[in-house]
């Protein structure tokens, strides 16, 4: 007779709470039962006081001052230290930093280039071997950048104009186009800038980027210009960083960040392969940020600037020299990119979110990731490094668009979902790397899909030659309508879409 089985402990469970045991319900759990643990511990000691509190009547309050345990003056003293403690506390806090609102330019027509154009141009250009042509085909077609991104003329013209005249052309046109924007969507006029930043790596005419908007706009004669040169793709965090700090000892003051990368000169038309990537994954673009301290600019602004975040591994050699610009044998001069570079750009994500993760995670990550690195360093057991969990931190990301390669090792370090992802992925396939811009275009499609709801964080985090790893994390103040005119608004319907490893070229 066939011995009966005894049922699992799965099977005499109900089935909704065989679901609530799985580990992503159990975490969730933990995470809401830390982070609630006073509210939970306040309710059961105001339930063992009610009975007391509930028999106080009037008399028994103005009988207070008369119990002998009752000193008035000690009252008055420690009261008086609390409000001057309070006042110092509120006077010594930093200013708000709001971001007002931000535009992205978003070129016509008559820049958008295939990947078929592309090659073409390679092509055309006569300077390239096969092997070369051949292996910019292969990058472009694993790149993850689609056919409707965008090049400045001087590149797509026959002959190649590589020359300093079209190369001020490309900055003006980038330039201006997104800063005209900006004045038109916020209404401030160009006098009231007190403070401008610009960044861009590789082109750095004289006079600056900074004095060029200075002409144009007529800003004032006391206006503090920054003009910053040579940091690379996380170059554009670090401007939001010095405004930041300059915000915080000029009152009442707006300041405004351009960020942008210029191709014209930087076009590499050797046959250094650790160069020839640039060619691929670059692309035109720029964004105007408007930012302010004033605390009638607040109900307006978009998002508040909570905190700014900078490693720099410079001291380094192999950090140094990851992402170099230099001749090559030939003497044409590019970017070139070493093999560490993925590693190198690990290492200092984990040093930024080692520093930035106490300020932002929820107490109950920062417990387990306390409790993973005692049994790793005190115990000396065997487990790998708790990677916390950044979905409990922030709603939003906004990854630099560096590359395919770039994010994919992020989302698996993060352990980022493809919503999550989503962001950076079609940024890339649509515009390209725009370099330290990436991150406003990526802001841009979360908005326009109508996703920023009142109180939600946004994480943006670039890298950069040098070499940097810069984060940004901002609050929204305020529910974005998907309807607000953004480079995204006319096709946002498009999106997403499925971007495969390899994507043909066509004829």
């Amino acid at each position: 007779m066939a011995e009966k089985v005894a049922p699992s402990v799965d099977n005499r469970l109900p089935s909704y709470l065989l679901k609530l045991l799985k580990p992503n319900y159990m975490k969730l759990l933990y995470h809401h039962v830390i982070s609630n643990a006073l509210y939970l511990c306040l309710g059961p000691l105001l339930v063992l006081l009610f009975p007391r509190l509930s028999t106080l009547t009037l008399a028994d309050l103005r009988e207070l001052p008369n119990q002998p345990w009752v000193n008035l003056s000690a009252v008055v003293i420690t009261s008086t230290l609390l409000m001057a403690v309070a006042t110092l506390y509120a006077m010594s806090r930093p200013r708000p930093v709001y971001l007002v609102d931000f535009s992205c330019y978003k070129p016509t027509q008559a820049h958008m280039a295939t990947r078929g154009e592309i090659m073409k141009q390679f092509k055309k250009a006569g300077t390239f071997t096969d092997e070369t042509v051949a292996f910019q085909h292969k990058m472009l077609e694993r790149c993850g950048i689609g056919d409707s991104s965008y090049f400045p003329r001087s590149l797509l013209c026959n002959p190649i104009n590589m020359s300093h005249r079209t190369a001020s052309e490309e900055a003006e046109t980038v330039m201006f186009g997104a800063t005209d924007e900006l004045f038109q969507k916020t209404g401030v006029a160009a006098a009231d800038i007190s403070i401008l930043v610009v960044n861009c790596s590789l082109y750095n005419p004289t006079p600056s980027y900074t004095s060029m908007i200075v002409n144009r706009y007529k800003l004032r004669k006391d206006v503090m210009s920054y003009n910053l040169g040579g940091m690379g793709c996380s170059a554009g965090l670090i401007s939001i960083d010095l405004v930041k700090n300059l915000l915080q000892v000029h009152p009442n003051s707006y300041a405004m960040v351009v960020s942008t990368e210029n191709m014209t000169l930087n076009a590499y038309l050797g046959n250094n392969r650790s160069m020839l990537v640039s060619n691929s994954l670059f692309r035109l673009g720029g964004a105007a940020v408007l930012l302010s301290n004033r605390r009638s600019d607040r109900r307006r602004s978009k998002y508040q600037l909570v905190h700014t975040m900078r490693t720099h591994r410079g001291a380094e050699d192999c950090s140094h020299s990851c992402v170099m610009q230099e001749e090559d044998a030939e003497g044409k001069v590019g970017v070139a990119l070493s093999k560490e570079l993925m590693v190198v750009a690990g290492n200092a994500l984990k040093a930024n979110i080692s520093t930035l993760g106490p300020l932002v995670l929820p107490m109950s990550e920062q417990l387990l990731f306390l409790a993973a690195m005692l049994l790793r360093k005190v115990l000396k057991l065997k487990i790998r490094s708790y990677i916390p969990d950044f979905k409990l931190a922030f709603e939003h990301f906004c990854i630099h668009a560096g590359g395919r390669a770039v994010l994919d090792e992020l989302e698996k370090h993060l352990e980022l979902t493809p919503w999550h992802m989503e962001p950076s992925r079609m940024t890339l396939h649509r515009f390209g790397n725009t370099s330290s811009s990436s991150l406003w275009y990526e802001l841009s499609y979360i908005e326009a899909k109508g996703r920023i709801r009142r109180g939600d964080r946004v994480w943006q985090i670039a890298f950069g030659s040098g070499f940097k790893c810069n984060s940004a994390v901002w609050r929204a103040l305020n529910t974005v309508l998907a309807v607000h005119k953004n480079p995204w608004t006319d096709e946002i319907h498009k999106f997403p879409v499925h971007v495969p490893k390899v994507t043909p070229i066509l004829s």
